[in-house]
């Protein structure tokens, strides 16, 4: 590869703090930033399956007026010119929000941004298309009749996980630094562990959604990064208020930005291997790394108690409710369209034609009772510390392989679910690799509201242990 080659292709890969940087010194242009990242896709997708729709030449419009607004002196907002991608469940004006499935007609009126599309084209962010799911966001793993399988790019022939499988796999491989996902029971931290990555399920309600999710309270959004300052200023874009969002939180106007490199001396850590009852799950090579990234925040300052919060698996609450909204989206189908679901939907639909409202109910009330004992709990402490997921990234196979019940579908991914019953804010960072070269993740979980601690964490931890990208040519 030529010098210039090169050069080119280290542009595509710079995160969005650098590249916000290069533009303000008029060293490097949104334009050119946008050939290369699509030519990146061009070469990198047919691989990797990330991208289920490329608007090439809209971004390059979009780049360019981004340009212009550089050369004036003018950037329009806090990501003018920096490329980003959507997951397929967030809603573009333009362009088929499909979410994976062969029910959703393409040739509707797409008239519609989702709160965070809004946010971003209102910062100026070059807008490049939409990210790979599997139908509705109903599994741990990115595979769908309608986009076929999504792969990760540390290793093809592995998951990059899912539901946010093409939003991770495109910013490991250099496909835009930038990528929005949405995390129901992990999906943000499960493909940000697997692909190697940086992700935030924020606070619920810190990040407005609309319209509101099939699945209810547990459906949050937030940032896919290669760098902790990068998921820093692209939650400071997303948080930014939407009146249709009715459970948003109240508008907070701090800056993520700003006790981003405080450190964690002090800070009272709980460290939790297993969460009390994920004993045996956990694959060695995992609990190993994250047991070691424990003993090197103890010698950045942190003062860490090994303890279990007390809680017992909430498998059954989660997956009820899952399976609820599953329901429900099934029953908003025609006879055809069911017929053209994927297999492992299918199933979750039909288990939650079991359930009863007073199931519901009950359900609820053991949602409600872990919130508050989570709540109780970290008042004692500044951060909970987890594995992200217990196992690394598992073989990449089509719809309808495993029979869908709770264990398959989340028993390998026991410390994601309850934090999204709790609403807490959490993100998944690596920490090392396998034998086999498979990115490790390990999870900070941050009292409710407490976003920016979690970052804060995230960014000391990232200092020592800076983010590897894989080698994808």
């Amino acid at each position: 590869m030529s010098t210039s080659q090169t050069a080119a292709t280290q542009l595509a890969l710079h995160s969005a703090s650098e590249l916000l940087h290069l533009y303000r010194e008029r060293k490097a242009s949104p334009l050119d930033v946008t050939r290369e990242v699509l030519k990146r896709i061009d070469t990198l997708n047919p691989r990797l399956n990330a991208f289920c729709f490329v608007a090439h030449e809209e971004a390059l419009v979009s780049a360019a007026q981004s340009e212009a607004r550089w050369a004036r002196g003018e950037p329009l907002g806090a990501l003018d010119g920096v490329p980003v991608s959507i997951k397929d469940l967030i809603l573009a004006k333009g362009w088929p929000t499909l979410r994976g499935s062969r029910t959703v007609d393409p040739k509707q009126a797409w008239d519609t941004d989702a709160p965070a599309t809004a946010r971003l084209r209102e910062a100026g962010a070059v807008l490049l298309g939409k990210t790979t799911t599997p139908e509705f966001g109903c599994k741990g793993e990115t595979n769908s009749p309608l986009t076929g399988i999504t792969r990760n790019p540390w290793n093809l022939q592995k998951t990059p996980g899912g539901s946010s499988g093409g939003t991770a796999a495109a910013v490991a491989a250099g496909l835009g630094p930038l990528s929005v996902g949405t995390d129901g029971a992990g999906s943000v931290r499960i493909p940000a562990a697997f692909c190697g990555n940086f992700g935030l399920k924020p606070s619920f309600g810190r990040v407005p959604a609309y319209p509101s999710s099939p699945f209810g309270s547990v459906a949050h959004l937030g940032p896919h990064t290669m760098s902790v300052r990068d998921a820093a200023l692209m939650l400071n874009v997303l948080k930014q208020p939407d009146a249709r969002d009715w459970s948003a939180l109240p508008y907070d106007s701090s800056d993520m930005l700003d006790s981003l490199e405080l450190g964690i001396r002090g800070l009272r850590f709980a460290y939790s291997p297993a969460l009390g009852y994920a004993q045996g799950v956990v694959d060695p090579e995992v609990a190993a790394s994250v047991a070691a990234a424990v003993r090197e925040l103890e010698g950045l300052g942190a003062i860490v108690e090994e303890i279990d919060p007390g809680i017992e698996d909430p498998l059954d609450v989660c997956t009820g409710l899952w399976f609820v909204g599953a329901w429900t989206i099934w029953n908003s189908l025609d006879a055809h369209q069911q017929e053209l679901t994927d297999p492992d939907f299918r199933a979750e639909a039909q288990l939650g034609a079991e359930f009863s409202a007073l199931d519901i109910q009950r359900l609820m009330l053991k949602r409600a009772a872990l919130g508050s004992h989570m709540r109780q709990f970290m008042q004692r402490f500044d951060l909970l510390i987890t594995p992200a997921v217990a196992v690394p990234a598992f073989d990449a196979r089509p719809p309808g392989q495993v029979r869908m019940e709770p264990k398959a579908m989340l028993g390998w991914t026991p410390f994601s679910y309850p934090f999204n019953l709790t609403q807490q804010p959490a993100c998944s960072i690596p920490c090392g690799l396998t034998r086999a070269g498979l990115p490790i993740g390990l999870q900070f979980v941050g009292p409710m509201f407490g976003d920016a601690l979690v970052l804060r964490a995230a960014r000391a931890y990232e200092r020592v242990r800076p983010i590897q990208r894989p080698n994808m040519n």
